[in-house]
């Protein structure tokens, strides 16, 4: 396969040039952060809280106090495990970071209740939220959420076994979720509404989704969702995401929006099946129906409704191209014809269907966007399998300098599921790969389905001994800075990180095995991921790095290490 590489700066107006220019004197939310909420501040610059214990509760030390108290934070973690919420959990106070790859050993993973972004301005990395229906009589939740909030960027996080949907952002402006995984949301879990099984509801005025994995889903793999707030701006991208085993709608809705679709990566399942395996997106327009109007103009126009109103019979516009199906070459030779206006209801949407309104909502040129490393969809394939959700980086025990990554267990099923084209698990009654309870997946050995998540006692001391009490531990902070005692929120004096803080500093090295595979290898613009640099890539701690080569992936990079994981697929 010819390495099709392409580093998009898509200001392709002068709007997008001048836009270029306002973002050339801002910082990164860290390296590697792209698209729409790329300059998302978060905590940069406040306190630094830790997290002590798994308990629930509004005590000191517990995730919910950090989440919920104000002022510009950090959050970082002294412990390793599932923390079991008694509650639904929600960002009152924006201005916050969430650092789960300080988090020692496996890291951390939230269970039980939803949790949800309801502030602006939030970072979250590398965490789980795997929801669950044992409290399905207390909610009907998302994993994840966050409605009508604004500058926020989601990386590197593992959500699945939700109620409603896995993982749903939109409704904000400045919105990126990029390298998460989001698998199994649960079908016949409780909910109120029937069978469910949804991936999540994406969308808003400047959005992009980028880089993720979606595998088990029945339905909305995404549902492209405007909201009230944003609906006559809604600007969305969606590029460079590998989609795995869907079943009824797929992707749909899309009502009023400017999408792009660009070189996403459709694997149909075993339970993908008749004119569902061709599909990419099916357009939907807001209904007479759906707008509930109940009085009309002279013209014609509606007079009253409800909020969806204003874009009553307003087609979205979709750019759609590079995008690859390995089991329906007609969508790879016709992606517009046959992945999207084949899917278009003819008979329904109000009889606004015709030959012109298929040619009036093919965009003829992308929405402008904001930087996002952009591969051709058969290797994005490979990097993502090779790097999404939240994949650890592991200390070689063994005395081997360096670090491998490794993904729990629920993780390296899905990603070995892709690869082999099958499904481990079913619930009762339902198709291949879908689950009805997080119980379908447990192992009868273990009382919980939920991982368990581990860490050594050494990794343990490296990530909370912190004597001068700094928020950075004496470990890293010898081997990152060379000293002790650093002011996290002073200028990072390290070269190519000279616009970051100390602290971004030390957060950006702990996942630098990771960083610089996705995005620091081909450069940025504004100075930013490139800040990774060979030297911080291929050193860390002063040794040379070994990291793990993605199983069975094909991918190899020229005089660069191989990178290794932790599955073995023969035992799963």
């Amino acid at each position: 396969m010819k390495k099709l590489l392409t580093l998009i700066f898509a200001f392709l107006s002068i709007a997008g040039t001048a836009l270029a220019a306002n973002n050339a004197d801002r910082v990164p939310a860290f390296p590697g952060a792209e698209g729409f909420g790329r300059y998302t501040t978060g905590g940069r610059g406040g306190i630094i809280y830790h997290v002590t214990t798994l308990e629930d509760g509004d005590q000191p030390g517990t995730f919910r106090y950090g989440c919920t108290m104000s002022g510009a934070r950090i959050i970082v973690f002294d412990v390793c495990g599932t923390i079991f919420l008694k509650s639904n959990l929600y960002i009152t106070e924006g201005n916050v970071t969430i650092a789960g790859q300080t988090a020692p050993g496996d890291g951390i993973c939230v269970a039980d209740y939803p949790f949800g972004i309801r502030a602006d301005n939030v970072i979250i990395r590398y965490m789980r939220f795997r929801l669950g229906n044992r409290k399905v009589e207390e909610h009907e939740g998302d994993a994840l959420s966050s409605l009508d909030h604004s500058d926020i960027i989601i990386d590197h996080c593992s959500i699945s076994w939700s109620i409603d949907e896995c993982c749903s952002v939109y409704g904000g402006r400045n919105i990126t979720v990029q390298w998460c995984l989001l698998s199994q949301s649960l079908v016949n879990s409780g909910h109120s509404k029937g069978a469910h099984g949804y991936g999540g509801n994406w969308g808003g005025s400047g959005a992009t989704y980028a880089h993720n994995l979606l595998i088990h889903h029945t339905s909305r793999i995404p549902r492209l969702a405007p909201r009230p707030l944003t609906q006559c701006d809604e600007r969305m991208d969606l590029r460079n995401n590998l989609i795995y085993n869907w079943k009824t709608e797929g992707c749909y809705g899309g009502e009023g929006m400017k999408v792009n679709i660009v070189n996403n990566y459709y694997k149909p399942g075993p339970a993908t099946d008749g004119t569902s395996r061709t599909r990419i997106v099916k357009p939907y327009v807001r209904t007479t129906a759906n707008c509930q109007i109940t009085e009309w103009n002279a013209d014609g126009t509606p007079a009253k409704g409800n909020a969806w109103t204003p874009m009553w019979h307003k087609w979205g516009h979709f750019y759609v191209d590079g995008n690859y199906n390995p089991k329906c070459p007609e969508v790879n030779a016709d992606n517009w014809g046959v992945g999207v206006a084949n899917h278009i209801d003819r008979g329904g949407n109000d009889g606004t269907v015709s030959d012109i309104t298929l040619d009036t909502i093919r965009a003829r040129k992308p929405v402008v966007f904001p930087y996002v490393t952009t591969w051709s969809s058969e290797e994005a394939y490979e990097k993502i399998l090779g790097y999404v959700g939240c994949c650890k980086r592991t200390w070689r025990h063994n005395g081997a300098p360096g670090y491998s990554l490794r993904w729990d267990i629920v993780d390296s099923i899905m990603i070995s599921d892709v690869r082999l084209d099958t499904a481990t698990y079913t619930g009762e009654g339902l198709s291949p790969g879908f689950i009805n309870t997080q119980d379908d997946v447990r192992s009868p050995q273990l009382p919980l389905s939920w991982p368990v998540l581990r860490a050594s006692k050494e990794e343990i001391s490296r990530a909370t001994v912190d004597l001068d009490h700094n928020g950075i531990p004496d470990f890293y902070e010898k081997q990152f800075f060379g000293e002790k005692g650093v002011n996290p929120n002073g200028k990072c004096t390290q070269d190519g990180y000279r616009q970051f803080t100390n602290m971004d500093y030390y957060l950006a090295r702990l996942c630098t095995e990771v960083t610089r595979h996705i995005s620091a290898e081909f450069g940025d613009d504004a100075g930013s991921c490139e800040a990774l640099g060979d030297e911080v890539g291929r050193y860390v701690f002063g040794e040379k790095v070994e990291i793990a080569k993605p199983v069975k992936a094909e991918v190899k990079l020229e005089e660069e290490p191989i990178i290794n994981v932790d599955i073995d697929i023969d035992n799963q």
